[in-house]
């Protein structure tokens, strides 16, 4: 159990459950087999595997939970092909030209009736809830991928308030300058072979791969007004990692005597007894590296502290692509929704997910807002599948 890539979620007056309560409120919301129509579906999954029906494991103050995302790969060549042929058929046969609303039509009926003979992909994303810290660690890079999971512990738990970690210095600011200036860097972190350079105001960027960072071609470039969005590093001896100018860590290496430690745990072959070993150390020095890392940053900021609720939803409006909902007693993307709803005929769950972009739970609480407030009958059912 070795997180990969991180991404790091501070929590805000979000008490800590007894862990049989949580354990049980997971179990809950249990990853099910898709329905026919779905195009995809989440659910919590025991972080050991289908051997296991424990799904919260949890050390001294860390816990370890596990989603399974479900979806259908349907490939877009496929339902374009069969668009084409239907809008052909119907053209030859009725004489008259196909419009765009009636083949945004045609294309959702296809898809619908191609999804149940496509091939599902299943992807588990583990997290690490930090209770001492009140901080929620999730494996994986893609922000999008990280909301999806914090979007499915909100169901289960009823409420989450949650932002990405965000620190007084910025990262590119402190990156660029450990870059180009030897004297600014922390005792306690040391750079590697790796960074990436990003102009000012210019999408180009360089990738400096297995180079010295402190050759002159890399002060050149810094000289020449390029800021670095990515640099190798390790800290505390004990964790490298790829640190981003959004704190996400990526390509998680952890130091030899964490791994010698780990291999030396007389687990007695229990898959369990070994997994709960492994993310107990893997967690104290992620912890600790974190913790290192945001006071090398100049410690937590504002924006990651919760607003007041007179200001908005928002930590930061400047970084809205940053957060990560929970504030709002109302969907974001409710507004849209109704407007689906008015346009469209026997607006389903998927036509929803599909719709927005969102992804299975969401699109389900929403559909079950736009029947709540009358604007689709009751009629489709609460799942509208």
């Amino acid at each position: 159990m070795w997180f990969n890539n991180i991404n790091v979620y501070q929590l805000h007056n979000n008490e800590a459950l007894d862990s049989i309560a949580l354990n049980d409120m997971l179990a809950g919301d249990a990853a099910k087999p898709l329905g026919s129509a779905d195009a995809s579906r989440y659910g919590w999954t025991p972080p050991a595997g289908r051997a296991s029906n424990v799904y919260l494991h949890e050390s001294q103050g860390h816990r370890l939970i596990s989603m399974l995302k479900q979806e259908r790969i349907l490939p877009g060549s496929v339902v374009k092909e069969a668009l084409e042929e239907k809008v052909e058929e119907i053209e030859t046969r009725e004489g008259r030209k196909v419009t765009r609303k009636e083949k945004t039509a045609l294309k959702e009926q296809i898809t619908e009736e191609l999804l149940p003979r496509a091939f599902v992909k299943s992807t588990k994303i583990d997290a690490w809830w930090d209770i001492r810290r009140n901080r929620i660690i999730i494996n994986s890079a893609s922000r999008t991928r990280c909301e999806e999971l914090l979007d499915l512990l909100r169901q289960t738990l009823g409420s989450l308030k949650v932002t990405p970690l965000s620190t007084q210095t910025l990262p590119v600011r402190a990156m660029t300058d450990w870059l180009g200036d030897a004297s600014t860097r922390p005792a306690n972190l040391a750079l590697r072979d790796k960074a990436t350079l990003k102009a000012k105001g210019d999408d180009g960027k360089i990738a400096a791969n297995q180079v010295d960072l402190d050759s002159d071609e890399i002060q050149q470039l810094l000289e020449s007004g390029r800021l670095a969005t990515e640099l190798a590093v390790t800290i505390n001896d004990n964790v490298s990692a790829v640190l981003t100018e959004n704190l996400t860590l990526k390509s998680l290496r952890y130091g030899d005597k964490l791994i010698e430690q780990a291999d030396a745990q007389d687990d007695g072959d229990d898959r369990i007894a070994r997994l709960e070993s492994d993310f107990f150390l893997m967690a104290n020095a992620l912890a600790d590296a974190i913790d290192s890392l945001t006071a090398m940053l100049g410690g937590i900021s504002e924006r990651t502290e919760a607003p007041p609720a007179e200001q908005g939803t928002r930590p930061d409006d400047s970084h809205p692509g940053e957060q990560v909902g929970g504030f709002e007693d109302e969907d974001p993307e409710y507004p849209r929704a109704i407007l689906i709803a008015q346009q469209r005929e026997n607006v389903t769950v998927t036509k929803l997910q599909r719709g927005l972009t969102i992804g299975y739970n969401r699109a389900q609480r929403l559909h079950e807002q736009l029947i709540r407030d009358g604007h689709i009958p009751n009629s489709y059912g609460q799942h509208g599948v």
